[in-house]
């Protein structure tokens, strides 16, 4: 029998047992694939039919028509999109935003997280934990309405300054562009913090007990615990939720631009999001809006599977 046979066989084989150990796997989960089937349907049929809607990137989509049947475009409203004037403009502004989200906002829940775990009074920690939950159940409408009321010309922030003698003239941050990367920012971090350090608390909470108690035996002060013990132990949190947020950093939100954004600081807070809806939805150019939706989708599945890869070889943790 010659060499290349020899190699067949061996790979049939190989395949064959691949798919007894897949047959043996599914006869032993069976139970737990048959709860996960509308769970499965529901996914396919929500999230993935759906994506055959991506075609109309490629083609002169006309309302009412099928997706075959319009003109082929090709790649027509790509080039259109990068040769935009808009293009780098709302490309920095996406990735300004999302880079100091990813600065502050990011580790802004896992200090939150490390102090209140340091809290001894229960009650007192409650109280605490409900306050900076609070934000997140707040519509972006009653936000915005908040930040107006406080950095108006005659809002409370404006106001106290000029009592202090630190402002020696009437201001609207929100009508300066200069201002709006640093009150989109904080207003995020406003929202987001007390919930999203739920994640690092149930994480905090797996810790064995006994470490800290061995650490104090051996005279580690407060900070040397949690240095020492408790980042360690929430690490895999940390670089799972650091590799999902990369992804989506191209999200650099939506709601809060539009609400928060005016004519004067467009220049500043147009990201592509609030430029696919305004091109897409607005003026009705489908084609072209799906297109800026398609590049922040690329993008963002390279981010995540390029972090993923990175976070596998120097940590040995990913996602997949």
């Amino acid at each position: 029998m010659s060499n290349q046979s020899i190699q067949t066989r061996n790979l049939q084989v190989k395949e064959e047992k691949k798919l007894d150990k897949i047959i043996r796997t599914f006869k032993r989960e069976k139970h737990i694939w048959m709860i996960c089937i509308p769970i499965i349907i529901w996914v396919l049929v929500f999230a993935y039919y759906p994506m055959y809607g991506m075609l109309i990137a490629f083609f002169h989509y006309t309302p009412g028509k099928s997706i075959f049947a319009c003109d082929w475009a090709g790649l027509f409203y790509f080039k259109q999109f990068f040769s935009a004037p808009e293009f780098f403009n709302v490309l920095r502004n996406t990735l300004a935003i999302s880079g100091l989200n990813l600065l502050f906002g990011f580790p802004a829940p896992i200090i939150l997280a490390l102090l209140i775990n340091e809290i001894s009074s229960k009650y007192f920690k409650k109280t605490i934990q409900t306050v900076s939950y609070l934000p997140y159940f707040i519509s972006w409408v009653v936000t915005a309405s908040l930040i107006y009321t406080f950095l108006s010309t005659d809002g409370l922030l404006p106001v106290i300054l000029q009592k202090f003698g630190l402002l020696h003239r009437e201001i609207s941050f929100l009508g300066e562009g200069k201002y709006f990367w640093t009150i989109i920012t904080s207003a995020n971090i406003w929202k987001t913090i007390g919930y999203s350090s739920i994640l690092y608390l149930s994480a905090i909470a797996g810790i064995d007990k006994e470490l800290y108690s061995a650490a104090e035996v051996d005279g580690v002060n407060r900070f040397g615990k949690v240095w020492h013990i408790t980042l360690p132990g929430i690490r895999g949190t940390i670089i799972v939720l650091l590799i999902l947020q990369i992804g989506s950093i191209l999200n650099a939100g939506f709601e809060q631009q539009l609400l928060l954004g005016s004519p004067q600081t467009r220049e500043y807070w147009d990201v592509i999001d609030t430029y696919a809806y305004r091109y897409g939805i607005q003026l009705g150019r489908y084609s072209y809006g799906m297109v800026v939706g398609l590049f922040k989708s690329v993008i963002g599945l390279t981010l995540v599977f390029l972090t993923n890869r990175l976070s596998k070889k120097f940590f040995d943790i990913s996602v997949m």
